[in-house]
């Protein structure tokens, strides 16, 4: 079966073979189609729906059924490729609390941990399901979830396998911080021992990648050597890398994840030349969160540096319970343009296509024959709309 979806004032396909539509600055390099369609096929029970055609209306092939958006954008689906779904609990008077001026240092994780733990596995998936029907709602179709508040094998593998059952992105972080049992004298060690050996070895049937906060402004994070640890000891395991760098302070994070071939290191928020340099470099990609900054008050990362350098930039979310609390990529979007120094063409594509390369997916992000039918609906005649109507709900995934 195929669809024909028509009435599409503007289609931002950021497919880098196409010529823009119109060829305005406010749209370089997102092969914008204006007064566009598309047909959709595929999408039985064993396969995802694939873009068959896309155009101008005027000569768009038949279909089998055809449904018309009256005059609304399309643009890729938003990839949100960080984020820590899987927890129970509470954590807004920590917020509170940063909002009259308490810094953060990484300590309140903890108390996800203990509430996480005494969550069922009904709880647990009850929310996550409510999670992603929240992003989707804003236009995330796809998403990356991380364990980490778990923090003993139990939990650890609970929250992978609850997070493989909405996604295939699943990443490993039981090095997410040191738990507040492995604290004393010797735990330390022992933790890491336990996070790179039976920990690992159960987690890593239910994970694509494994990651590590890697943090030594942070006690209760990892610093540069026993980061290496963790991410060899899972890459050994045949997980694919990610890192947590360079967030609190500058650090080991972003040459660490170079030099290993990470794939993504998230924050970003403190680089010196030389990692800036290293990334440039490199396959890894920054993948930058605004939405820490904005719930935390540090500063936030420099994407006009990154991108200027010749840095693959992402954005993402970073949703979790105690540093970003907001599910919404069109909010990471207007913060990159209003905070970061990115125009909003650069900040969509870093939440699309760059999205997909910090995933390593060619199958995502752009609206081009072959690749999957992954579309956001903008209840507006362009993408333009995201960041200037923030906090307004005009982002919706096309259900097809």
């Amino acid at each position: 079966m195929s669809m024909l979806i028509t009435g599409i004032s503007e289609l931002v396909t950021c497919d880098d073979t196409r010529e823009d539509g119109g060829g305005s600055p406010l749209t370089r390099g997102l092969g914008v189609v204006e007064d566009a369609a598309l047909v959709v096929g595929g999408g039985g029970e064993d396969s995802a729906p694939v873009v068959e055609w896309v155009g101008p209306a005027g000569e768009a092939p038949e279909a089998d059924w055809a449904i018309d958006l009256g005059g609304q954008a399309v643009v890729p689906g938003f990839i949100d490729s960080h984020s820590h779904l899987v927890f129970a609990g509470d954590r807004s008077a920590e917020f509170a609390a940063r909002m009259t001026g308490q810094a953060y240092d990484g300590g309140g994780i903890a108390v996800t941990m203990a509430a996480t733990r005494e969550a069922t596995d009904a709880q647990l998936r009850a929310l996550l399901q409510a999670r992603v029907a929240e992003m989707r709602a804003q236009g995330t179709t796809t998403v990356e979830i991380k364990s980490g508040y778990g923090l003993d094998v139990e939990h650890e593998v609970r929250a992978l396998r609850l997070a493989r059952e909405v996604t295939t992105e699943t990443t490993f972080l039981g090095a997410h911080v040191v738990p507040p049992d492995a604290r004393g004298e010797g735990g330390r060690e022992a933790y890491l021992d336990l996070v790179c050996g039976e920990m690992l070895a159960a987690c890593a049937p239910h994970a694509r990648w494994v990651d590590v906060f890697c943090e030594p402004a942070s006690r209760y994070a990892f610093d540069e050597q026993e980061s290496r640890r963790v991410l060899e000891a899972g890459r050994d395991a045949g997980l694919e890398l990610r890192v947590h760098g360079n967030q609190l302070s500058e650090g080991p994070g972003a040459q660490l994840a170079v030099e290993l071939g990470a794939a993504s290191v998230d924050h970003c928020t403190f680089l010196t030349d030389a990692d800036v340099d290293a990334l440039a470099g490199s396959g890894t990609v920054a993948t930058l969160l605004p939405g820490v900054e904005f719930s935390t008050r540090q500063p936030y990362p420099d994407a006009r540096r990154l991108l200027d350098a010749g840095v693959d930039v992402a954005l993402a979310s970073d949703c979790n319970p105690g540093t970003c609390s907001s599910s919404s990529m069109p909010l990471m979007i207007a913060l990159a343009v209003r905070e970061m120094g990115m125009a909003p063409a650069e900040a969509l594509r870093a939440a699309t296509v760059g999205g997909a390369r910090a995933l390593r997916r060619d199958d995502l992000g752009q609206v081009r024959v072959g690749r999957r039918a992954d579309l956001a609906v903008v209840a507006a005649p362009s993408f333009l709309h995201i960041p200037y109507r923030v906090g307004v709900p005009i982002v919706r995934a096309l259900e097809i």
